[in-house]
């Protein structure tokens, strides 16, 4: 049986307000008031000027001197720039694991299934959490922890969610695209790296 993940307060707080960003709670260019959230969630403020700080540091919100902090007015451009780097490490991450999917995929599989009633029910919220995960495992069955913890620095499931829900940014099918990388591994395609790449790319929302 495996342990329950627990998370530490900090964390918590900040997918509350990454939760209250995506969803549109918080709007771009709305003030977030520490200590309204501290009230809310029944905490001390520190947790949660840690939470927002981390949040500064993937360009979520802004913080400036009398003005307080604020979700950050984020463009397709602003968005784009995350996924050339994030192309280039799953590249990496692709040759790595090639060998070890082009034995297993199970780890991918179960999120090819889950992309495919996301898609027939045009669940957006389905969607980005199946892809990120499906990348994630891509990653993590590269078996190299820097390069894992550089891609998860780059907050892809934020950007993931904000591309969609922000931008309206929709591939024709998130299933079969996924499925055609699968199929890639499984027959040890020799440009993987490069299909992968050129994948990520294309999922980019456009200025």
């Amino acid at each position: 049986m495996t342990a329950p993940v627990v998370h530490s307060l900090r964390e918590q707080i900040r997918e509350h307000i990454l939760e209250g960003i995506i969803s549109g709670r918080w709007k771009p260019g709305e003030r977030i008031v520490e200590r309204r959230i501290a009230t809310e969630l029944e905490v001390s403020q520190t947790p949660v000027r840690e939470a927002l700080r981390e949040l500064e540091s993937l360009r979520l919100i802004e913080s400036a001197p009398n003005k307080g902090v604020r979700v950050r007015n984020l463009t397709a451009a602003d968005l784009e720039e995350s996924y050339p780097v994030r192309a280039g490490l799953e590249a990496i991450a692709a040759e790595l694991a090639a060998a070890r999917l082009a034995e297993d995929c199970s780890a991918l599989e179960p999120h090819v299934a889950a992309l495919y009633e996301a898609d027939r029910l045009s669940d957006g919220t389905g969607q980005v959490r199946h892809t990120v995960a499906f990348h994630r495992e891509l990653v993590r069955a590269a078996g190299n922890s820097v390069l894992l913890h550089t891609w998860e620095g780059l907050g892809i499931e934020v950007f993931t969610a904000l591309s969609i829900r922000w931008l309206g940014t929709v591939q024709q099918s998130y299933a079969e695209e996924h499925e055609e990388l699968v199929a890639a591994f499984r027959r040890r395609d020799p440009r993987i790296a490069e299909l992968v790449k050129a994948h990520v790319l294309g999922c980019a929302p456009r200025a």
